[in-house]
């Protein structure tokens, strides 16, 4: 435990996610920080892997794929988000920029009380995460940076063209690796970019068995 009155900055920093901005150095029609990536992130992990499990023999557990993905960036906290293009524009300049995102993860850890840590050092470590998610949480990663820069391309952003083709190849490559991630493409991605009444359309044309889900709703209440 800590001591008497002394505080951890565990959740402060955490607290400042929001301030932190994605796409530094690119022009875009609409602000996304990091907070709401990582959220984003965590969400489609965990659909990932109820896809996986259920139609691909999988046997992962889908709360602790959204956990591990809700940690994914946390070495951002101290580092900011930094541009794909400079991160890995050299093998070494990668090699370098992945030590102090090890530093700042360890960094992050060492906030919180001792006994605590232990139960968040595999989440927080990326060295230590988990290897069977780390290509689940890859993929939903990559899979929310592609529909954040769709999102800009439809809105006439071109500063987003090369990014999108180049999550595209991407998605190609880590589609054998992580089969839901055809699946997500096929049945979740499209409507991402729709409108809200687009959306409100498909709803109610699928929507046939709404009014016996509504029954069945309203029996649970008793």
């Amino acid at each position: 435990m800590l001591s008497d009155n002394k505080q951890s900055t565990f959740m402060a920093w955490f607290t400042r996610m929001p301030l932190i901005k994605r796409w530094a150095l690119m022009h875009s029609v609409k602000s996304e920080n990091v907070a709401e990536h990582s959220y984003q992130v965590a969400v489609i992990a965990h659909l990932l892997a109820i896809i996986s499990n259920e139609y691909y023999g999988s046997c992962y557990i889908p709360e602790m794929a959204a956990t591990i993905a809700l940690f994914h960036d946390i070495s951002e906290t101290k580092l900011q988000d930094l541009n794909a293009r400079t991160k890995y524009q050299t093998i070494e300049f990668a090699r370098q920029f992945k030590k102090l995102e090890h530093l700042a993860e360890r960094e992050c850890l060492n906030t919180l009380p001792p006994d605590l840590k232990s139960h968040y050092r595999n989440l927080i470590v990326q060295r230590q995460v988990n290897p069977v998610y780390k290509p689940l949480v890859k993929a939903a990663d990559t899979l929310a940076a592609y529909m954040k820069a769709k999102d800009e391309l439809n809105n006439n952003n071109r500063e987003f063209t090369h990014v999108v083709e180049t999550f595209e190849n991407k998605i190609r490559k880590m589609a054998l690796v992580v089969p839901a991630v055809n699946y997500f493409m096929e049945h979740f991605a499209e409507c991402c970019a729709c409108t809200i009444d687009e959306l409100s359309g498909i709803d109610a044309e699928n929507a046939t068995d709404s009014n016996d889900f509504c029954e069945e709703d309203e029996l649970s209440k008793d």
